[in-house]
């Protein structure tokens, strides 16, 4: 059940003159919206185990519980990250739910969604352009060509432009140098808009940003450069956060798509405040496991926008436990309570990471169609030995029919429950005991090594002053380690911080661990191979 747009945001209490539409399906909605004059709705925070080649489904999860609150007679909407092409050409796919559990228009969402990551790519380009024409036209600010630390952006997977020569071809072509690309969703832009509270508070961020070094090591941002001006024009319509829904009608604010793994993992700041200006529950997620994501809405984005939970979801799904529990891929249809056992420390773990932030977990386990009774009721008792909340949600297969009972598990949680979330470091706290932290109370290390760029790294932004910072740790999401190949619950472990970035527009400090890129590779049969264009309509992309 469908509506067309201007229902779905009539339905929002938004007024039509805040709405600009994008067809039927779609639309923008100004920022004069955010204030509607209703006290604020409950926020729900949808995360997950550490992530397998099996699947976990915690978007699918995200909109299957919106729609069994709405079908509770709560009035619910979801705010949710955009799809990158990357990843939706790359190994992934479309990035919109599935089964009875999805947003729509589907293709639309999937592919050029209202044109924002082209407008954050262009905003970020336009300031590397700037840099070199700078330098080209005689450099006034005496940049150190070798010490621009500001790279370009494409929302592709292209191995090839992670490191690249720029300006060859002779004088008039520009000055020669050393560069590269990252994915559109690792822009500091994406991250900036992300966490802005609004254009005045964007237009900050993007001052502060930081893009190179003087030839005597003083810092220069795009204030200095005069870029700002020209990158707000760009993000103009890109700030604005887009209205879609579900197959059920339930509205869906859908807006930014920062990586959890290279970035914070969170939807806007301004499309989650504006939810919570018009709902009474409103639905978002964190990319990746607890680990990540979730770490980072806590420590990152709520500290910075004062944003707070009333109850937080830990999605699992039988198969995703029996990988964790060493059972190959080609083998997790078959029924093993055994496996499951085995990974439950995996969910054991992400239990007592919500815990430390002083929250109290519903564990949502989406069933597939190959999960026997017998492998459910082991991760019941597990639950129930935990004194969590426990749900087994079907809304794949069922919509929000089949998130009833995870619908009443979060409500229960978010009216007797909730209480405020405890950060998990101080700001003042120095850097190394931030990451220490992180690293042990998130992924159970034992201890955390720095390399000597690192440790060089850490000198530097604690000169300029950036050490009050959060951390927004670079990791792989396959692991709680810095390994991807090792799975499950591991102890002892120490993990190696090899370099660390300075995101001082976004507002934070990326530590860098083990071999994770900011701009992936396709694998060897892409998505794309089963992708075309049929009579008008596009085949393969879901």
């Amino acid at each position: 059940m469908t509506l067309p747009i201007s229902e779905v945001a009539k339905a929002l209490g938004i007024n039509p003159a805040h709405l600009m539409t994008y067809g039927e399906g779609r639309a923008k909605i100004r920022l004069e919206a955010r204030d509607s004059g209703r006290a604020p709705g409950r926020l729900v925070l949808v995360s997950a185990i550490t992530p397998t080649s099996a699947g976990e489904g915690k978007t699918t999860t995200s909109i299957g519980l919106a729609q069994g609150l709405a079908l509770r007679g709560r009035r619910t909407c979801l705010a949710l990250r955009e799809p990158s092409l990357g990843p939706t050409f790359g190994m992934k796919g479309g990035a919109t739910g599935g089964g009875r559990s999805i947003v729509v228009p589907q293709d639309d969402i999937n592919l050029h969604f209202n044109g924002d990551f082209h407008a954050i790519s262009a905003a970020h380009n336009l300031l590397a352009s700037l840099v070199d024409n700078h330098i080209y036209q005689g450099n006034e600010l005496g940049i150190d060509a070798r010490r621009v630390l500001w790279r370009r952006v494409v929302d592709i997977n292209d191995r090839s432009l992670r490191h690249v020569v720029i300006g060859l071809g002779g004088t008039l072509q520009g000055v020669p140098r050393e560069t590269g690309f990252d994915i559109t969703p690792a822009s500091e832009v994406m991250a900036a808009l992300c966490l802005a509270e609004d254009v005045d508070d964007l237009r900050r961020r993007l001052s502060r940003l930081l893009i190179a070094l003087t030839h005597d090591g003083t810092p220069v941002t795009a204030e200095d450069l005069k870029a700002v001006g020209a990158m707000m024009v760009l993000l103009r319509d890109a700030m604005m956060p887009n209205l879609v829904q579900t197959c059920e009608g339930v509205p869906a604010l859908i807006h930014g798509g920062p990586f959890a793994n290279i970035a914070h993992g969170c939807n806007s700041v301004i499309a989650t405040k504006m939810a919570l200006a018009h709902a009474d529950w409103v639905v978002t997620e964190a990319g990746f496991g607890f680990d990540l994501g979730a770490e980072k809405f806590f420590d990152i984005k709520c500290r910075s926008a004062g944003l707070d939970t009333a109850a937080v979801v830990l999605v699992a799904t039988v198969r995703a436990l029996k990988r964790h529990g060493g059972v190959a891929t080609d083998a997790i249809a078959a029924s093993d309570p055994d496996a499951v056992e085995r990974g439950l420390a995996n969910l054991h773990k992400h239990v007592e990471s919500i815990q430390t932030f002083g929250e109290r977990p519903v564990v949502a386990l989406n069933r597939f169609a190959s999960d026997s009774e017998e492998e459910i009721e082991v991760v019941r008792r597990s639950a129930e030995s935990l004194g969590v909340s426990f749900a087994v949600a079907d809304h794949f297969a069922s919509g929000g029919q089949g998130a009833l009972d995870l619908a009443d598990a979060v409500v229960e949680q978010g009216e007797r429950h909730a209480k405020p979330y405890k950060p998990l470091y101080d700001l003042d706290d120095p850097l190394k005991i931030k990451m220490e932290r992180v690293a042990k109370y998130m992924y159970g290390a034992a201890a955390v090594v720095y390399s000597k760029q690192a440790e060089r790294d850490l000198k530097r932004l604690t000169e300029f002053g950036y050490h009050r910072l959060p951390l927004c740790v670079a990791k792989t999401p396959t692991s709680l380690t810095d390994d991807p190949r090792i799975t499950g619950r591991p102890d002892g472990f120490k993990i190696t911080v090899r370099g660390i970035v300075v995101a001082a527009g976004a507002g934070f400090v990326v530590p860098l661990l083990g071999d994770i890129l900011r701009m992936p590779g396709l694998p060897a049969d892409p998505q794309a191979h089963r992708m075309d264009l049929v009579d008008g309509k596009i085949v393969g992309l879901r």
